[in-house]
């Protein structure tokens, strides 16, 4: 068997328990630096948007349908439409964007 899985994980478990117990022992006290809390406010919405945004993408036949869903809910978002709004309005686009592409 070969030994060099158990170096690869021994690297994996030290760097995830890095970044988890580091900021734990190394921030004791309020964040008040302006520019670092505007960062950590921000990671959990771009976190979710790399992740979104592909599956945007990627879960219709064509991506163009996909990206026409995704132009026309950011259009309703923006003018104050709700979530089931924005939802039932990107369904649709898909659904007639792919009925008449293909």
């Amino acid at each position: 068997m070969n030994h060099e899985i158990y170096i690869y994980i021994a690297v994996m478990s030290f760097v995830t328990l890095a970044i988890r117990i580091l900021p734990l022992t190394l921030i004791r006290h309020e964040i008040k630096n302006r520019h670092l809390k505007s960062f950590l406010y921000y990671v959990p919405y771009v976190t979710l948007a790399v992740m979104t945004f592909p599956a945007i993408l990627n879960s219709t036949q064509s991506q163009i349908s996909g990206a026409f869903a995704l132009i026309l809910g950011i259009i309703a978002a923006w003018f104050g439409a709700s979530l089931f709004q924005v939802a039932t309005l990107c369904c649709i686009a898909v659904f007639i964007a792919e009925l008449f592409l293909i």
